[in-house]
C-alpha cells in the first residue's frame, strides 16, 4: 500500500514521535497528484513547527487522551491564529482583518491536545458543493483521478481520503461535508447551526451554517463523538427508518437500501408520502432563504471585487440581492411545514435514514447545475430543518463510493454513537 493511501488511525498516530508524525504527514502530503497539494492545502504548518506543538502537549491544557498527538486541518473558514482566513478567495484578507487568536473551533482542539497541522482550500467562499476553485486548483477525489471530491469541503475532505491526516474539519450548508464524505468514502459528521464552533466562522448564511468533521473509519469517528461531544455508546436499540427519494443513479439504489436494511426498516408509508411532499419543496425554499444571507455577508465588497471571483460563484451572490420578499416569506412557510414532517418522524423513531448522494463522485465535466440540483434534493431537506447529520460511506465497485445521511434530532444523541460503535464492532477499520 502506497504512502498516499495508507489512512492510519488515531491510534497509529499517536504511536509515532511527534518528529515521526511531521515527517510522515509532509510525505502524505508531497505523494499527492502533481498541483494536488498546492489545491488541498492553504497553509500546512512545516515539520520543525508541527513537531513541536506535539512536543508541547500537556502545556497548559488538559489533554484528552481519545485526541491528543493526533494531527488535524481545518476549513479555510475557521480562524487560528498567525495565519490568515481566505475562504478560498485570494482577498477576504484584504476586506476582514487577519485573526489574532484561535477561533472557538480550533481553541478547543487545541485543548484536546490534537494538533493543528494546516488549512485546506475550499470552494470560493464555499458556495459549491464540487472542489472547483478557479484561483488554487481543482481538488480531485485522491483515488480517482478526474473526478471531484466533492465540495465545499473539499480540500478537509481530500485530506483524510488521501491519508495525510485522520481528522479534518469543515462546514455544511447544504451538503458540504455529507456529499464529500460520500464521494470520498469517508465518515462525515454534521452539527446543528448556531453551534458555538460555527458562530465565529466566516459565514455562507448564517441561519445555515454548520460545523463538522471527517474520519475515514467509524472507530476514529466515535472516539472523537466522545472526546469533542461527550456522547458514548449506550448499547440500547433504537427505532430507525429509512426513505429513498430522489432522483438516484439505479446502480446506487440497491447498495444504499442494502446499507440501510443493517440499521433499520422502511419508514411507514403514511410518513414517507408526507415526508416527501415537503422534501420537494426544500431545494426551492432553502434557496430563497439562504441566497439573502449570503448577499448580506458579501454586500459591502462584492460589486467592488466582482473581478476577483469565480464567475459563477459572483452570480450566486447577487441572486441572493434580488430575492423577493414574496419567495422569502413562501419558503419560510415551506420550511414550518418540514420541520413539523420531520417533528412526527421524531415521534415514533429515533432516527431517520436518507441517502447521501445520487451519483458517484462525477468528473469535472459532469459538475453541472443539473448535477448540482440532483445533490441539493438530497441534502437541502435537513439543511432546510436544521438538523445534524452522519454520513455512513457505503462502498461501491471500482472504488467508487455513495453515502447515507443518519439524520437525529439532536447532535448529542447517543445514538449516533451507536451506530458507529456497531459499524466498529463489524468493520474496525471500515472505509471504503
Amino acid at each position: 500500500m502506497s504512502v498516499l493511501f495508507e489512512r492510519m488511525t488515531f491510534a497509529d498516530w499517536q504511536r509515532l514521535s511527534p518528529a515521526e508524525v511531521a515527517r510522515t504527514l509532509h510525505a502524505k502530503a508531497d505523494a499527492l497528484r502533481p498541483g494536488q497539494r498546492e489545491a488541498v492545502f492553504a497553509m500546512l504548518a512545516c515539520e520543525e513547527e508541527i513537531a513541536g506543538r506535539l512536543e508541547r502537549i500537556g502545556e497548559g491544557v488538559t489533554a484528552n487522551p481519545l485526541l491528543a498527538g493526533v494531527p488535524f486541518v481545518v476549513k479555510d473558514v475557521f480562524d487560528a491564529a498567525g495565519w490568515p482566513t481566505k475562504a478560498g478567495s485570494t482577498f477576504l484578507d484584504e476586506e476582514r482583518p487577519r485573526p489574532e487568536a484561535d477561533g472557538v473551533l480550533v481553541k478547543t482542539l487545541r485543548e484536546t491536545g490534537a494538533v493543528l497541522a494546516g488549512k485546506t482550500h475550499l470552494h470560493e467562499f464555499a458556495y459549491g458543493i464540487t472542489g472547483e476553485n478557479p484561483h488554487y486548483g481543482y481538488v480531485e477525489h485522491p483515488r480517482l483521478p478526474g473526478r471531484t471530491s466533492g465540495g465545499s469541503s473539499s480540500g478537509s475532505a481530500a485530506a483524510v481520503a488521501a491519508g495525510v491526516v485522520p481528522l479534518a474539519f469543515g462546514t455544511d450548508t447544504a451538503g458540504s461535508i455529507r456529499v464529500p464524505a460520500a464521494f470520498c468514502g469517508l465518515f462525515g459528521f454534521r452539527m446543528a447551526p448556531h453551534h458555538p464552533w460555527i458562530a465565529d466562522a466566516f459565514p455562507l448564511a448564517p441561519s445555515f451554517d454548520t460545523a463538522g468533521w471527517f474520519t475515514a473509519n467509524a472507530g476514529d469517528m466515535a472516539a472523537s463523538f466522545q472526546a469533542l461531544l461527550g456522547v458514548k455508546a449506550t448499547g440500547r436499540v433504537w427505532r430507525g427508518a429509512w426513505l429513498p427519494f430522489g432522483d438516484v443513479d439505479t446502480e446506487l439504489v440497491a447498495a444504499q437500501a442494502s446499507a440501510a436494511a443493517s440499521l433499520c426498516g422502511p419508514l411507514e408509508a403514511e410518513l414517507a408520502d408526507r415526508l416527501r411532499v415537503e422534501f420537494a419543496e426544500a431545494p426551492k425554499a432553502f434557496g430563497a432563504l439562504r441566497g439573502p444571507e449570503a448577499w448580506a455577508v458579501h454586500a459591502n465588497w462584492a460589486e467592488r471585487r466582482k473581478d476577483a471571483y469565480d464567475p459563477v460563484v459572483f452570480a450566486r451572490v447577487i441572486a441572493g440581492r434580488d430575492m423577493t420578499a414574496e419567495a422569502q416569506a413562501a419558503a419560510k412557510v415551506a420550511r414550518e411545514r418540514l420541520i413539523a414532517a420531520f417533528g412526527a418522524v421524531w415521534e415514533r423513531y429515533d432516527f431517520l435514514v436518507l441517502p447521501a448522494t445520487p451519483c458517484v463522485a462525477p468528473v469535472k465535466a459532469d459538475c453541472t447545475q443539473a448535477t448540482r440540483d440532483r445533490i441539493f434534493q438530497l441534502t437541502t431537506p435537513v439543511s432546510l430543518a436544521g438538523l445534524p447529520a452522519l454520513t455512513l460511506p457505503v462502498a461501491l465497485p471500482g472504488g467508487f463510493s455513495t453515502g447515507l445521511q443518519m439524520v437525529a434530532p439532536t447532535c448529542d444523541a447517543p445514538v449516533f454513537a451507536d451506530v458507529l460503535a456497531l459499524t466498529y464492532e463489524n468493520h474496525p477499520t471500515s472505509h471504503c
